[in-house]
């Protein structure tokens, strides 16, 4: 395959005659000459293959990554140590150039992996089941909204503003065009605000969702909530951070409907923010409506342990009508990942990860706070982010810490209008005590 392939004139006199076209206006003469751009595309003079790749270098040489930088930013994507064997792993080719089961019966490898991965979630999660990987955790959530609704027969989701804005953005999308409602619940210092939620819950809500730890970083008493939703007779869901899922109560323990999240945590590097797995569990009462596909166990002919679909509700191979979602794929690889990453670290792996991180995450906490420069945002137990508030603009704050290396925190004011001059800063099990506490120097500095 060539990676750049020059035309010439005489080429495209050789393409234009195969088809029976005697130019190129010729070819688009069907599409009206009103919507045409009727100039040409702003783009470079032609370049030569040689110049054309230093061309592009250039371009990728002005990005920074976290070889180079030290990374305290989180907001949904985190900076986890991972396992050398992982890539080692999924970068084998009969891993990586799979794509979906569509001859299960030939498919055992792809199949099993996909089992082992459900296997290993519903334990984290401690739910009953959970399908096959979906796209990321946003779309996750906005499934188990779709769930909620069909099961319920209702129409009105509510969801907690401390849940991830770009969540809840996809969340409203999903919803706007199968005309269901979207309710935001206030926070209050940085947790959802259960008198709002009493306020607001009504006799057609679907279902209450809700950020274990938040988007704050704050661990939420999530049982007053859980029996409100439950009161009501609407269901909850639980959109969560699956490594504080070690040292945590599960969605399971707290009584959630669904759990939904997003993997990227679990083995999946950063990547520019992508691709990652989202991954959805539930209870054995909602199987049926699980969007995707569901991996089983059995034996075949020979009494050999075998693998099958076991659950196909999906428009390809059920009826359209009967479908339980769009979902078409799912992200195989990124799941492989997930699983290798959990069979790696094992539960007392995935245990010291989480004590590593909330551990840094409070000692970061006393000496960014002690000389009172930086105030806390929130007095709420936090896992391995938390916030604090300046005098100074965030956006000025982290241009001076790029400068010096680091990559600062997230901006809640992008998001949150009361939450002006606000830092959002997490803390990995990757972080040093040198690290953290040349943060504070320069924190302190600037």
């Amino acid at each position: 395959m060539f990676p750049y392939l020059p035309i010439s004139s005489n080429d495209e006199k050789e393409m234009l005659k195969s088809i029976g076209k005697s130019s190129v206006e010729e070819l688009f003469e069907n599409i009206p000459k009103e919507v045409r751009l009727n100039r040409s595309l702003n783009l470079a003079k032609p370049m030569s293959e040689i110049e054309l790749k230093r061309h592009i270098k250039r371009y990728a040489e002005q990005n920074r990554n976290l070889e180079e930088l030290i990374s305290f930013l989180g907001a949904g994507v985190y900076d986890h140590y991972i396992p050398s064997i992982v890539k080692h792993i999924i970068s084998r080719s009969e891993f990586y150039t799979v794509y979906t089961p569509y001859q299960p019966e030939i498919s055992q490898g792809t199949l099993q992996a996909i089992f082992e991965y459900q296997t290993m979630i519903c334990n984290l999660t401690e739910m009953e089941v959970t399908n096959a990987s979906m796209y990321d955790g946003a779309t996750a959530c906005a499934e188990a909204a779709i769930m909620a609704c069909e099961n319920t027969k209702r129409k009105t989701i509510l969801v907690s503003k401390t849940v991830n804005p770009e969540t809840r953005k996809v969340l409203k999308t999903y919803m706007h065009f199968r005309d269901i409602q979207v309710i935001e619940i206030e926070d209050t210092e940085g947790v959802t605000d259960i008198e709002n939620l009493k306020n607001k819950i009504g006799s057609n809500a679907a279902a209450v969702i809700v950020q274990y730890p938040n988007f704050f970083g704050i661990i939420e008493d999530l049982q007053q909530i859980e029996k409100i939703t439950h009161e009501n007779k609407a269901m909850l869901i639980t959109y969560v951070h699956p490594i504080p899922l070690g040292i945590l109560k599960s969605p399971g323990e707290i009584g959630a409907d669904i759990a939904v999240g997003d993997g990227q945590s679990l083995g999946n590097g950063l990547n520019f923010g992508g691709p990652y797995l989202g991954f959805l569990a539930t209870t054995q009462k909602l199987v049926r409506k699980i969007p995707g596909r569901i991996v089983g166990q059995t034996k075949d002919v020979d009494g050999k342990r075998a693998f099958v679909l076991t659950l196909q509700a999906r428009e390809q191979h059920i009826r359209r009508e009967k479908a339980t979602s769009n979902i078409c794929s799912n992200h195989s690889l990124n799941a492989l990942t997930a699983a290798v990453y959990l069979a790696t670290m094992g539960k007392k792996g995935i245990k010291e990860v989480a004590y590593q991180c909330t551990q840094k995450a409070h000692y970061a906490f006393s000496v960014l706070t002690a000389s009172g420069k930086y105030k806390p945002a929130f007095t709420k137990p936090f896992f391995m982010e938390f916030a604090i508030k300046s005098e100074i603009d965030i956006d000025i704050i982290n241009q001076k810490l790029l400068e010096n290396g680091i990559l600062g925190g997230y901006n809640l004011h992008r998001d949150y209008d009361k939450y002006k001059n606000t830092m959002l800063l997490a803390f990995t099990e990757k972080r040093t005590k040198e690290e953290i506490d040349r943060l504070k120097a320069l924190l302190e500095v600037i």
